[in-house]
């Protein structure tokens, strides 16, 4: 359909004719659907390992990002294509579930499909080819436990997790300052993790960055910073033993629900409005003052009478606290948020050992400190750069390194990285394949030569000669028996990714193989595009 306008520039419709229109069906709606999947696996292969390159996305309103996090580069790419959005769900899973390995899931989702595309033109069925990915998906996760090694750590012992989260930085913007970065990851989980039960809630760790300053003055903080300042100039910039109110009602006089009117005819009655006005205000700071408050934080705002008269009475405020940020400093204080002042007692105080109030560089930038904490179990990450895009691919980074510690700590089995761990999958999915008398080895076989896509990619990206690298390596782990050997993408000298350090966690990497499976399975058994204007 289209429109158009005749020579008096009055419009009409074109409609095209019905019978014209065609769908795709069958084998070439499949081979539509593999090419639409393979189209954004490459966009992302550049992206893969240390060596990966980034991406710019501008979005409709001109906000440049820069990032190789794949799950951020699928989320803000203009996808239209049904089985592209596919692609995107499965980095978006990925993303959710484990935290990192998102841009791996899909390059071996498109390995998966492109070798579909070959059994499929042989003419084998596509759910033979959907079964046989299955079968070795499932030796492929079984061999991973095998060669999986297990590692003790404590909060003595945090090198292992370390080396872990310094392997997922490698591959960022941040790597030149990874070890700082991992070191901070890692203490953070370990603050707020409950290592009896194995769990971690990501909840207590609040990511903050400043523009200013460089990279290495990134800091953790046991406590909350605030993006705020004191409400009045000459209140104290520093508070020792603070018991903080946490407010969530405002400091004014009530105001009724219904309509209503004021009439004032004299000076008198006016006198009489402000002076009851003075009275909430007094009563509102003297009942913070009689329970022991000497800090006040408030979710809403309140007028310069009330600010003069808090800084008059000598009790610190601070205004415009978002909700969430209220709920860390709640956690972390050990104090109750208080919706009405009525309610407000001294066993609902916050407690921190410092409260203070920091400025940055030759701007009027102020941040809150809150630390000390009554309950530690709740930090900061807080980020510097030089720009805002730096910060928020940090914030990224760093978010993948969390997830990888706190993935570690319910989990403490890894394998090793460097596409080590893939090649070793491929040679026995090889090996299993001729156990199947049926159609379906191919699929198993295929499944192998797809398995070696990430190392080949980690090899193309890093400089090296894809193919003859991947043979030298998978050569060397056949004849020394040695699952550990991988692709030496930063140029060490040596394949062994155990001398390297190169940790991945193990649920990462067997649901990278689950998730590219189902979905690639699911591309698989569409033979027809249906669009609801069709009928």
């Amino acid at each position: 359909m289209a429109l158009a306008f005749d020579e008096y520039g009055r419009p009409f419709i074109i409609l095209k004719e019905q019978e014209q229109k065609t769908r795709l069906r069958g084998l070439d709606a499949q081979k539509a659907n593999i090419a639409s999947g393979k189209a954004v696996a490459r966009i992302l292969r550049t992206s893969l390992g240390p060596k990966g390159m980034d991406k710019m996305l501008q979005s409709p309103d001109g906000d440049v990002t820069i990032t190789n996090d794949g799950a951020t580069i699928l989320e803000q790419m203009d996808v239209d294509n049904q089985i592209a959005k596919l692609m995107v769900e499965l980095s978006r899973s990925q993303d959710y579930e484990i935290g990192d390995g998102t841009t791996g899931v899909v390059v071996m989702a498109g390995a998966l499909l492109e070798q579909a595309e070959r059994l499929l033109e042989r003419g084998i069925h596509p759910i033979r080819v959907a079964e046989g990915y299955e079968l070795a998906s499932r030796i492929a996760v079984d061999h991973l436990e095998h060669i999986a090694q297990k590692f003790d750590f404590g909060e003595t012992n945090l090198e292992p997790l370390i080396q872990t989260c310094m392997t997922t930085l490698s591959s960022k913007i941040v790597n030149r300052c990874k070890r700082n970065l991992a070191e901070i990851a890692v203490k953070a989980v370990v603050a707020v993790a409950d290592l009896e039960r194995r769990d971690v809630n990501l909840d207590l760790i609040k990511v903050e960055g400043k523009v200013g300053g460089k990279l290495e003055d990134t800091e953790l903080v046991y406590g909350i910073i605030v993006d705020k300042d004191m409400s009045h100039p000459q209140m104290p910039k520093q508070i020792e033993d603070a018991k903080i109110a946490i407010l969530t009602c405002p400091f004014e006089p009530p105001k009724p629900k219904t309509k209503h009117k004021v009439d004032i005819d004299s000076v008198e009655k006016f006198e009489t409005l402000r002076q009851q006005e003075q009275k909430y205000f007094d009563d509102m700071v003297q009942k913070c003052k009689d329970v022991g408050a000497t800090l006040v934080i408030c979710q809403w705002g309140f007028d310069d009478e009330a600010n003069h008269l808090l800084m008059h009475r000598n009790l610190p405020a601070v205004r415009w606290v978002g909700g969430v940020e209220l709920e860390l400093i709640a956690i972390a204080t050990g104090g109750r948020i208080v919706p009405r002042f009525q309610e407000l007692t001294s066993e609902k105080l916050g407690k921190a050992g410092l409260v203070r109030e920091k400025a940055f560089g030759t701007t009027k930038d102020r941040m809150l400190y809150i630390e000390h904490c009554a309950n530690s179990r709740a930090v900061t990450i807080f980020i510097r750069g030089g720009n805002k895009m730096m910060i928020e691919e940090t914030k990224r980074s760093i978010h993948d390194a969390l997830c990888v510690a706190r993935n570690l700590i319910r989990n403490n089995s890894i394998v090793y990285g460097g596409g080590s761990a893939e090649i070793s999958c491929s040679v026995a999915v090889e090996a299993a394949a001729d156990k199947y008398p049926g159609v379906e080895q191919y699929a198993i076989r295929a499944f192998a030569d797809a398995l070696d896509s990430v190392p080949m990619a980690l090899a193309e990206n890093s400089g090296l000669q894809p193919i003859e690298t991947l043979s030298a390596v998978k050569s060397q782990q056949i004849k020394e028996n040695n699952p550990y050997c991988g692709i030496d993408c930063n140029d060490v000298g040596t394949n062994d990714m155990r001398k390297q350090n190169v940790f991945e966690t193990l649920i990462g990497k067997q649901q990278q193989v689950l998730l590219a499976t189902q979905v690639v399975k699911m591309i698989l058994k569409i033979d027809d595009v249906i669009s609801s204007s069709d009928y």
